[in-house]
């Protein structure tokens, strides 16, 4: 039930804005059955819907106020259209329409910047026919962030709250609000439902100073308080009124409490005292680091290539083979070296990158090898430019054997030694990413898992393109897109493998591959460095980044 906002790095050049959208009057099934509806938040890019993300499903509700914001970057040189659909969801755990797929409730577009000029946009939803679904609304609300990435951990339990129902007890959840300038509200957290619990203890969460509080300390903060009904109608407890000011002692060990006021029973019952109480117990406050802060810190990003050498991609004499080195047009591996190879070299400052083969019979035993490197200097990989490594690559084709298996495990072992080698310094300075160029499913998935979940740790990501037509649907299991990874070496401790087919490119423009790749790239960098508490350069009091 509890969403936060994204919290992704923020683009060179960009203004950041936050979404809040809450929905009115949408279609009851069937039986006068309430809804459950799930919004979702597409952005048009080259002709196609992304998908930016999507909200938590609300239960039995005509009338959603969605938790989750949506964070963009805001660009005002660009026309960003924006579709907002709403879906209600079957089933009882379900989380999103890709998990079960439900009705289209109604959709709506508009540019970012209609809602950004005017702040606040309602409009119509629209069904699957064109036509407008009766009375059904949604509004989109828009909050520029600012330069601040402080970033608060908030814990709350209640005490002795009122009880709401005969035969058990209340199942209390709370919402926090935000209180703007001109009266209006703004929800900024919804915690998870305890179950049949009067004092129940929420899980401790993380929300922005911008989103709780504008970053003004004194701003008002309005908490209420429900006990949860799986019909939508959720029974009011009472509620109170603070700001984060009043929040502070917390953050030195010490409680702050607050009464919990039922207003109708305050103003009925003669003897009325409270609905019970609130208690803080944690408020943190934090440091979120940026992409761009690490990057103009020091840091570098270490580029490695993997090429796939393994006989399924044809002769590369054939025009038919998938390494043919055609003099009017590069085949797909060239473009994808140049597309991402060209974005990563500005990161790293000596411009020589590792390039590897894996899957050929390489000279001069010609015995199988999974991470040669593709200049055959062993212990010299590194070409000069990504301009090297393509003509390290037309160099090698004449001179190996391609054969088999997929094996892909060699290959991140071999990138994930020197990262862990590094990561034992306790401050590493450069993040590897390494690029794995295949054609085929990956032969040796159970040892490709384990490879990928130790390299988890380690400050390394893994962006696989899948070439040719062949069937990928197996890379789905490395991509993460089935959940957190698991294998016999534990659980991954975060997503560190992107995976894209270049075929879904083929009618898009040059740089769409290497931004859809690159994506995630930003993300990983900073969660990485943020789990190990490690800030940038700039904002710490030791010397520059080591050498």
């Amino acid at each position: 039930m509890s969403e936060g906002v994204d919290t992704q790095p923020v683009a060179l050049g960009a203004s950041r804005v936050e979404l809040r959208v809450s929905c009115w009057n949408l279609s009851e099934r069937e039986g006068a059955v309430k809804p459950n509806p799930c919004l979702v938040l597409q952005l048009l890019s080259d002709g196609q819907w992304n998908e930016v993300g999507h909200s938590e499903v609300l239960r039995g509700s005509q009338n959603p106020v969605f938790a989750h914001v949506f964070a963009l970057d805001y660009f005002f040189e660009e026309m960003q259209v924006l579709k907002f659909a709403v879906f209600d969801i079957d089933g009882e755990s379900a989380e999103s329409p890709e998990e079960d797929a439900g009705d289209l409730l109604g959709s709506t577009e508009c540019t970012l910047g209609q809602i950004v000029s005017q702040t606040k946009v309602t409009k119509p939803l629209v069904l699957r026919n064109g036509e407008v679904a009766e009375k059904s609304t949604i509004t989109v609300e828009a909050e520029e962030v600012s330069t601040t990435n402080e970033f608060v951990q908030l814990e709350f339990h209640g005490q002795e709250l009122d009880d709401k129902d005969f035969f058990s007890k209340s199942d209390p959840f709370l919402e926090i609000y935000k209180v703007n300038n001109n009266e209006t509200e703004s929800l900024v957290w919804r915690t998870e439902v305890v179950k049949n619990n009067l004092s129940p203890r929420w899980a401790p969460f993380r929300v922005s100073l911008q989103s709780l509080c504008s970053c003004d300390p004194e701003k008002a903060i309005r908490c209420i308080i429900y006990d949860h009904d799986s019909s939508g109608k959720h029974d009011y407890i009472g509620e109170f009124s603070t700001s984060f000011q009043q929040m502070l002692p917390a953050s030195t060990g010490e409680e702050v409490k607050w009464e919990c006021i039922n207003h109708k029973y305050q103003e009925k019952k003669k003897h009325y005292k409270n609905s019970g109480y609130i208690v803080l117990t944690q408020c943190k406050v934090e440091k979120v680091h940026t992409f761009l802060d690490y990057i103009m810190g020091g840091l570098q990003i270490s580029f490695t290539v993997a090429i796939d050498f393994t006989a399924s991609n044809g002769d590369p004499r054939s025009e038919h083979s998938l390494h043919f080195i055609n003099p009017k047009e590069p085949n797909e591996y060239l473009k994808a070296l140049s597309s991402v190879g060209e974005i990563c070299q500005d990161y790293d400052s000596d411009k020589r990158f590792p390039a590897f083969g894996f899957g050929a019979r390489i000279p001069p035993d010609f015995e199988v090898s999974h991470d040669f490197a593709i200049n055959f200097e062993p212990e010299n990989p590194e070409c000069e430019r990504i301009s090297g490594v393509i003509e390290a690559y037309k160099r090698c084709l004449p001179q190996i054997q391609l054969y088999g298996p997929t094996n892909v495990a060699p290959i991140i072992n071999k990138v994930a030694a020197p990262a862990a080698e590094e990561e034992k310094t306790g401050l590493p300075t450069k993040y590897r990413v390494l690029l794995v160029l295949t054609d085929g499913v990956v032969s040796d998935m159970p040892e490709a898992c384990d490879a990928v979940v130790r390299a988890s740790r380690l400050p390394l990501s893994i962006i696989i393109v899948g070439i040719g037509n062949a069937d990928f649907s197996d890379m789905r299991e490395l991509n993460g897109d089935r959940g957190m990874l698991e294998s016999e070496e534990g659980r991954a401790v975060r997503d560190i493998v992107q995976f894209v087919p270049v075929r879904e490119f083929k009618k898009a423009p040059p740089n769409a591959l290497a931004k859809c790749v690159l994506a995630e790239v930003p993300k990983q960098v900073v969660e990485y460095y943020g789990s190990k508490g490690i800030a940038p350069v700039t904002q710490r009091t030791s010397s520059p980044l080591p050498q």
